[in-house]
C-alpha cells in the first residue's frame, strides 16, 4: 500500500465502542453523527427498507440509493438480558444489560445505560437511544428511560 493510499483510508469507525472490530466500512459517517450527538440509521430510497446498524447497500432491492435518518423518539423495550460473562474486550464492563428496542419500523440492539436501575427495567417500557462517551473518549450509544 502506498503512502497516499494509507492516508486516504477512512478509519473513523475505530472511534466506536469499547472494542471496535470494524476497521473499514462504507458508513463511517455514523461516527460523525455520533460526534454531533445523533444516533443515525439508513433507509433505502428505492424500496424503503430501514437499517440499523446503518448499511450502505440494500439487501432487499440491491440498491445503493441510501439516505440517513435520525433514531429519535421513544422505542419500547422488547427484551433484555443482564450479562455476568462478557466477550473478549468487555470483561471490565460487567455486569451490564443488553436489549432490543422496537421503534415500529425498525429495531435496535444495544446496551441499557448503567444509570438505569435494574429494578426499574420492565418489558414494554419506553426508552430512547442516546449517544454515550466512554471514559477513554470512544463513542457508542445506549438506551435510557424516556
Amino acid at each position: 500500500m502506498s503512502q497516499k493510499e494509507k492516508k486516504d483510508i477512512d478509519d473513523r469507525f475505530k472511534k466506536f465502542g469499547t472494542v471496535s472490530f470494524t476497521s473499514l466500512t462504507k458508513v463511517n459517517d455514523f461516527i460523525d453523527y455520533l460526534e454531533k450527538g445523533k444516533v443515525m440509521g439508513t433507509r433505502c430510497k428505492d424500496c424503503g427498507q430501514v437499517f440499523f446498524p446503518p448499511r450502505a447497500n440494500c439487501y432487499k432491492c440491491l440498491s445503493s440509493n441510501i439516505e440517513w435518518f435520525e433514531v429519535a423518539g421513544k422505542g419500547k423495550l422488547l427484551t433484555y438480558s443482564k450479562l455476568k460473562y462478557a466477550p473478549v474486550g468487555f470483561e471490565n464492563d460487567l455486569p451490564y444489560s443488553i436489549a432490543v428496542l422496537d421503534y415500529g419500523d425498525y429495531k435496535i440492539f444495544g446496551r441499557i445505560a448503567g444509570s438505569v436501575p435494574e429494578e426499574e427495567i420492565k418489558l414494554g417500557m419506553e426508552m430512547k437511544t442516546v449517544v454515550n462517551t466512554l471514559p477513554n473518549g470512544q463513542l457508542n450509544y445506549v438506551f435510557e428511560k424516556a
